[in-house]
């Protein structure tokens, strides 16, 4: 097991005026055993750095350093992570034992150790009685947990996720997470996990990276970037539904937005005048679109609440202490 540490992280691609800085300036600690995820839009940066973490893609500037030793001029065999893509990559023609065995047999390990390694990893998978199929006989999620169990039987400093369950479809994708828990509960590997879907990134992290444009916009555990983002780009991508960012709202301050996520407004006799414009049933929860004066906003209610008709008037209430106020110019947390 091992920290990453980030120290101005520059990635740039191209020379003279055709150079394209991609990454700009990353700084970060990542503690040993840490499970971080890496979250952002697609083209924000994320699997760039994750990369360069793997010795894939060269760093122009700045350093990365993984338990303590700087490993920008490391050959990727030797930083000792192991990588899970979004992309299974098995090999057709091996069964599972094989294709989890293949990088031991490779470095030349005893048969003994071999086998060892690869039952241990089959078990915490739940892989046992897969290892004679091939990997067309197996589901989807399955050949997930065989791209995880052959990154375990290295038993590697590092763990690193580029998008890993973007194949999947949303149940196999809410059980994969749940298992990828368990894996980093029971064996501790610091972890680097790359996703752009944010609902991955809050249930997943104990920390989580938000990148934007090549730029990380904040790093906290997902309950501080929930109840206090520190830009708007980051109240509006984290949340479902996101952050309303309100520049002509009541007691808006001038060169300011004002911040306030649906769930925390309530609907009664007082309070902000929202004409409906269409009401959403989402099971236990509504969403309730409309307009607050030139602006849109939208209203969370629970499950039991009367849903408010089409075009009518309501009015809505931000509950104590949940406004966040953004400068108009920088996006920056005020």
């Amino acid at each position: 097991m091992a920290a990453i540490s980030f120290r101005d992280v520059i990635k740039r691609y191209g020379k003279g005026r055709q150079e394209l800085q991609v990454i700009h300036g990353v700084n970060a600690e990542i503690g040993d055993g840490e499970f971080v995820v890496i979250v952002g839009p697609s083209g924000c940066g994320k699997s760039t750095l994750l990369r360069m973490v793997a010795g894939l893609e060269e760093i122009s500037s700045g350093q990365i350093a993984i338990g303590g030793r700087v490993v920008n001029d490391i050959e990727p065999a030797e930083r000792d992570i192991a990588m899970v893509f979004q992309n299974y990559a098995l090999y057709p023609h091996m069964t599972v034992f094989d294709n989890m065995a293949y990088g031991l047999k490779i470095r030349k390990m005893p048969p003994g150790e071999i086998r060892k390694r690869v039952d241990d990893a089959a078990r915490i998978l739940e892989l046992g009685h897969l290892l004679d199929r091939k990997p067309r006989q197996l589901s989807g999620g399955q050949r997930q947990r065989v791209a995880m169990g052959r990154a375990i039987v290295r038993q590697p400093q590092v763990f690193l996720f580029d998008e890993p369950l973007s194949n999947l479809d949303a149940k196999l994708r809410a059980q994969t997470r749940i298992e990828i828990q368990k894996l980093h509960r029971e064996l501790g590997i610091t972890s680097l996990f790359v996703t752009h879907d944010q609902v991955e990134a809050m249930t997943l992290a104990q920390r989580m990276l938000v990148m934007n444009a090549g730029r990380m916009e904040q790093f906290g555990t997902p309950e501080e970037v929930y109840r206090e983002p520190a830009t708007t780009f980051v109240a509006s991508f984290i949340g479902s539904p996101p952050m309303n960012l309100l520049k002509g709202a009541p007691g808006t301050k001038p060169g300011t937005v004002t911040g306030i996520r649906p769930e925390h407004l309530d609907i009664g006799e007082h309070g902000w005048e929202v004409r409906v414009e269409t009401v959403e049933l989402l099971g236990a929860e509504r969403l309730i679109y409309g307009r607050l004066g030139d602006e849109h906003i939208i209203v969370r209610t629970e499950e039991g609440q009367p849903a408010p008709a089409n075009d009518s008037m309501i009015r809505v209430r931000p509950r104590e202490g949940r406004l966040h106020q953004f400068d108009a110019t920088t996006g920056r947390r005020v």
